[in-house]
């Protein structure tokens, strides 16, 4: 099951206060969607890759 909070959630807090798992999964489907994405959609992706590295990387958020 997916307990994740959608997009919608996530836009109304702080990207400090999602989840490692959060950050995994969206930074993932970014990625896939990099191409496709508008202004705000790279916006979005450029936070979550600041806050993956502010909280030590992704090797960093496995090991939590």
């Amino acid at each position: 099951m997916n307990n994740k909070r959608d997009m919608t959630e996530l836009g109304m807090i702080s990207i400090k206060d999602w989840t490692d798992d959060e950050l995994r999964f969206y930074h993932h489907s970014l990625q896939q969607m990099t191409p496709f994405l508008n202004a705000e959609g790279t916006t979005i992706r450029n936070d979550i890759i600041e806050e993956i590295k502010s909280r030590g990387g992704l090797k960093s958020l496995e090991k939590r």
